[in-house]
């Protein structure tokens, strides 16, 4: 387990970079969460830096004459960290070192494995960050990295190459990835089998752009205790709960680690064990925070994620949560004409949760499928495993064998047909 250190208040400058098809305020408003991201990772973000460019520059990203301009910027304020809001090569980080060994400089990507590694508590989301960090950092693994983590520390480096590892080399990095992906492996069949026991199940996935409340949408509808903080990716492990909508309607509700805007592909591969709920979930709610005027980019950034993992077939229910945050009623009703089919909701004060409810019924009738099955008596044990995870409308018993009439969601029914063909 890498060991984990509180960074408080490294004063930091954030950069955004505006390329083609982009404006300022696109820009201000992703810097705006990048802020967020730093101060989650306990920066005290000081200034904010952006420049217009036709063209990246292999070498510094930006030019070369703002690139020592910030640093000279970041020396004046006592800056110890730069974050760029873009990804950054290997030997474009290694340029900046060269630029200002006292200054370390960050991406995108390595700040959010910076507040994952921060906030992994259970083994599987310790192995499942360890083993995204390690693959980030093995081609930016220089002396220059080594040497800044012996001299100072703090974030993005916050027990990657410390003081316990200042010798590990590349393969010793290697060789540790090897095992957290032996380890992976184990934990990934320990939860196929889990999910063949609740293959029977109807199962719903809470996602959402991190901070949209999903986790306090669970706690209200479940009344499960989670752990719930105003803060980004404040929970990284999947809860999975049980719950009854009405008398004869159960679901499996999951809630698991939120999106966001750029999330390092390393990152998805590496949860991809805690993401297969959503990939087996029969249904998807999209949890969006109605109060965010980013609420359409996050639309779209929740479709390319769900895209990536192969999850964007599955049917899907918006919600439109933190309505409580909104005092005018027009600027409601202009939202919710364009998310004509969401459900608008405050989880944090349990209004309307019925309606989620209500729509998570629609959705499972209309999913489900009524078949007539006949067996033999010699069928006992097929007879036993089709009676499970569905509703038995009929039962005749005929002098040499048996009829049933039964009726589940499509998925389960799919899995019957397999098992008796």
């Amino acid at each position: 387990m890498i060991e984990k250190k509180e960074i408080v208040n490294e004063k930091t400058i954030i950069i955004g970079v505006i390329q083609s098809g982009q404006t300022d305020e696109i820009i201000n408003e992703h810097l705006d969460e990048l802020e967020l991201l730093a101060e989650t990772a306990g920066a005290e973000v000081v200034g904010r830096i952006t420049q217009k460019v036709s063209k990246i520059n292999s070498a510094t990203f930006i030019g070369k004459g703002k690139a020592n301009q910030i640093i000279s910027q970041a020396k004046e304020l006592d800056v110890k960290l730069i974050i760029f809001d873009d990804e950054l090569s290997p030997g474009q980080i290694k340029n900046y070192h060269n630029l200002s060994d006292k200054i370390k400089v960050l991406d995108r990507s390595g700040l959010i494995l910076d507040i994952f590694r921060k906030h992994a508590r259970t083994k599987e989301a310790t192995t499942q960050v360890d083993l995204a960090y390690l693959e980030y950092l093995l081609p930016r693994l220089t002396r220059q990295w080594t040497h800044l983590e012996r001299q100072m520390g703090g974030i993005g480096t916050r027990a990657g190459m410390g003081e316990t590892q200042i010798e590990v080399d590349r393969r010793l990095i290697r060789t540790r990835i090897t095992r957290l992906k032996r380890d992976l492996k184990k934990i990934e069949k320990e939860r196929d089998t889990q999910s063949i026991r609740r293959q029977s199940e109807f199962r719903v996935s809470l996602v959402g752009y991190t901070n949209a409340g999903k986790s306090t949408l669970f706690k209200a509808i479940t009344g499960a205790e989670v752990y719930i903080k105003d803060q980004l990716f404040a929970t990284l492990d999947t809860t999975i709960r049980k719950l009854d909508l009405d008398s004869s309607h159960e679901i499996l509700l999951s809630d698991t680690v939120g999106f966001i805007r750029k999330l390092p592909h390393n990152l998805v591969a590496s949860f991809k064990s805690t993401l297969k709920e959503v990939l087996e979930a029969d249904l998807i709610l999209v949890v969006l925070d109605i109060s965010s005027p980013q609420i359409k980019d996050h639309v779209n950034t929740i479709a390319d994620v769900l895209k990536e993992m192969g999850a964007n077939e599955i049917p899907i229910i918006q919600v439109l949560n933190k309505v409580d945050l909104i005092s005018d009623g027009k600027m409601i009703e202009k939202l919710q004409r364009s998310f004509p089919e969401a459900v608008t909701i405050s989880a944090q004060n349990h209004l309307k949760l019925s309606d989620i409810k209500q729509r998570i019924i629609q959705m499972m009738e209309s999913n489900y499928k009524t078949v007539d099955l006949q067996f033999s008596y010699n069928d006992g044990r097929i007879i036993s495993q089709v009676q499970k995870g569905v509703e038995v409308l009929e039962r005749e018993y005929e002098e040499d064998s048996v009829r049933l009439k039964i009726r589940g969601s499509q998925s389960r029914i799919s899995k019957i047909m397999t098992l008796i063909n």
